[in-house]
C-alpha cells in the first residue's frame, strides 16, 4: 500500500528557504522518501538547487534523511523550522569537496 499525501501537499517537492553559500544562491526544498514498511511515518531529506545552474552541469545536492515525523505537517514544519545557519551547515555537508 503507498501512501498518499494529503490534499494539502502542492507538490512531493516542497520549497521551504533560499539561502546563499559561497558566493551562490540556493533553493532549499524538502524531498520525501516513502517506505513501504511503515506508511504511518514521514522521512524526508533536504535538496539544494543552485539557482545559476547551467543545464545538468550543477546537480542537485542532497542530505540524508534527516527528518522522520508521524504527519505530513510536523516534518515540513520541521524543515521549515531550520534557520539560514543550520541550512548552510547541512548544504556544505552535502557538498563534494571541493578536491574531487
Amino acid at each position: 500500500m503507498t501512501r498518499r499525501q494529503p490534499p494539502s501537499a502542492p507538490a512531493p517537492n516542497l520549497h521551504v528557504a533560499t539561502i546563499t553559500h559561497s558566493g551562490r544562491i540556493w533553493d532549499t526544498y524538502v524531498e520525501f522518501d516513502d517506505d513501504p514498511h511503515r506508511p504511518e511515518i514521514y522521512r524526508a531529506r533536504l535538496r539544494f538547487d543552485a539557482a545559476d545552474a547551467i543545464d545538468f552541469e550543477d546537480l542537485p545536492v542532497k542530505t540524508a534523511v534527516i527528518i522522520i515525523e508521524e504527519s505530513y505537517e510536523m516534518a515540513v514544519a520541521k524543515a521549515r523550522n531550520f534557520d539560514e545557519r543550520q541550512l548552510e551547515g547541512l548544504l556544505r555537508s552535502a557538498l563534494p569537496d571541493a578536491s574531487e
